[in-house]
Formats: C-alpha cells, sequence, structure tokens
C-alpha cells in the first residue's frame, strides 16, 4: 500500500473569501483571551462587528476563545492553526 501526501492544490470545501470561526482553549488566565486574538490578527482581519468570545469552563479551569475572521485562503487558515498550535498556553484548536 503507499501513501498519497496531501496536494498542495487540492481544492477546498469553502468558498474564499468567507466569515470563518476560530476556536482556540487553553488554561483560564487574564492573558489568554489577548494572546489568542494577537495570533489570529497577525495573519487575518477579524469579521466587523463580530466581538471575540471567551467561554469558561464549567469549573472554570480553562477558557475557550472564539475569533471569527475574514478568511481568505486556505493557505491563510492553514497558517492560523499552525501560529496556534506552536503556542505553548494552547491546548486545542479548532
Amino acid at each position: 500500500m503507499t501513501s498519497q501526501k496531501p496536494s498542495l492544490n487540492e481544492p477546498s470545501l469553502l468558498e474564499f473569501p468567507c466569515r470563518f470561526p476560530i476556536k482556540a482553549m487553553g488554561r483560564q488566565s487574564a492573558d489568554f483571551e489577548p494572546l489568542v486574538t494577537r495570533i489570529v490578527c497577525t495573519h487575518a482581519e477579524l469579521w466587523p462587528d463580530e466581538p471575540v468570545r471567551s467561554v469558561p469552563s464549567k469549573a472554570g479551569n480553562f477558557v475557550s476563545v472564539t475569533a471569527v475572521i475574514e478568511a481568505r485562503s486556505k493557505r491563510q487558515l492553514d497558517l492560523i492553526y499552525q501560529a496556534l498550535t506552536d503556542c505553548e498556553q494552547v491546548l486545542m484548536a479548532l
């Protein structure tokens, strides 16, 4: 059996530009939302009039941060997710 590498020109199910929510989860801290926002805004503009939202976990130990962006390409989304997963404070990015 041979494994295939994903093609760089593989078609996307998204039509760009589009509204796209980015969610990152980490430990609860005052710095987590600004950190995620800074990482996301390095690569994209936030969707107009769409606030960045934080939701704490039931026990309050973790928080999820959602930032809605104007996605312009699959490459842009890949860069955002790579930057988030490279960050030690980010436990998961969706």
